[in-house]
């Protein structure tokens, strides 16, 4: 399949599918998230990670694959910017946050391979969950072409998910030792979507939907194709898969206290989590 074809299903898919409000007034693509209670606290304190690193002020933030910017932390990134540039292959996309930001957004549907902005225009760029849509070809290009339009001293954030988890194993015991004392109190198990295969922990792609292309990468092939072209900086966005999340953090097992443990673990070590655990958030600066 072509790459123009590629991008045409995604933007197809997300327009049907993936930014469709369902009956619970969430979008169809959150089910990808753990957003029940006892992991809200820990969700929320990985999304406001990318905040530090950006620049708390200035007139344009890039939001590049904004999709609707569906969680209000999101909305903070540029909460004392002028404009947020939201920039989708998906037209509902836009319009679902025109309906957050109203005029404090500008909308523009374009391919984050190719933007259509001059050099050294953002003073700030984040590009969330959305690289991972992009062909390996053009995976390097992408960052480069982010760097292009941020300003001089400025940083860009982007995160998305390894397919190698060195973690995965360590997740992967848990999840069974999760399984076992199910089984001994009789406990019913976590529902997850049906198309997230039990694979995750061991740090594979998710089997999405037709037309969502994704291709996943690795802390090693980063390295690889970017140690001489960009600087860059590896921490950690979050560590650990929805699955896991979902199978393992239950309230009465002191959930939310195993979280503030991982979370605090993370801090101390961002770059190990970065690179071993399953979301890195990349810093580029310029």
């Amino acid at each position: 399949m072509s790459q123009d074809s590629v991008k045409k299903e995604i933007g197809q898919f997300y327009d049907q599918i993936g930014w469709q409000l369902e009956g619970d007034g969430i979008y169809q693509n959150a089910r990808y998230e753990d957003l029940r209670p006892v992991s809200s606290e820990y969700i929320h304190r990985c999304h406001m990670r990318v905040k530090r690193h950006l620049a708390p002020t200035g007139d344009f933030l890039l939001d590049a694959g904004s999709g609707p910017v569906q969680y209000d932390e999101y909305l903070t990134y540029s909460e004392n910017y002028r404009y947020r540039v939201c920039m989708d292959l998906s037209v509902v996309a836009l319009q679902e946050a025109r309906k957050r930001l109203g005029d404090k957004g500008i909308y523009i549907n374009a391919d984050i391979a190719n933007l259509p902005f001059k050099d050294d225009t953002f003073d700030g760029i984040v590009s969330l969950h959305t690289i991972h849509h992009v062909p390996i070809e053009e995976k390097v290009g992408v960052y480069k072409g982010l760097q292009r339009v941020l300003k001089p001293g400025r940083s860009m954030v982007t995160v998305d998910g390894w397919a190698e988890v060195p973690l995965g194993k360590a997740m992967g015991f848990f999840m069974r030792l999760a399984n076992r004392l199910r089984r001994w109190t009789g406990k019913e198990a976590p529902k997850m979507p049906p198309d997230v295969q039990s694979n995750e922990q061991n740090g594979e792609a998710a089997k999405l939907p037709a037309g969502t292309f994704v291709l996943k990468t690795s802390a090693k092939w980063f390295h690889s194709v970017m140690k001489d072209q960009l600087p860059y900086e590896i921490r950690v966005w979050r560590s650990v898969s929805v699955k896991f999340l979902r199978s393992v953090i239950q309230p009465e097992w002191g959930g939310r206290l195993w979280l503030k443990i991982l979370y605090r673990l993370e801090e101390w070590f961002p770059h190990y989590f970065g690179e071993k655990g399953q979301y890195p958030l990349i810093i580029i600066k310029k």
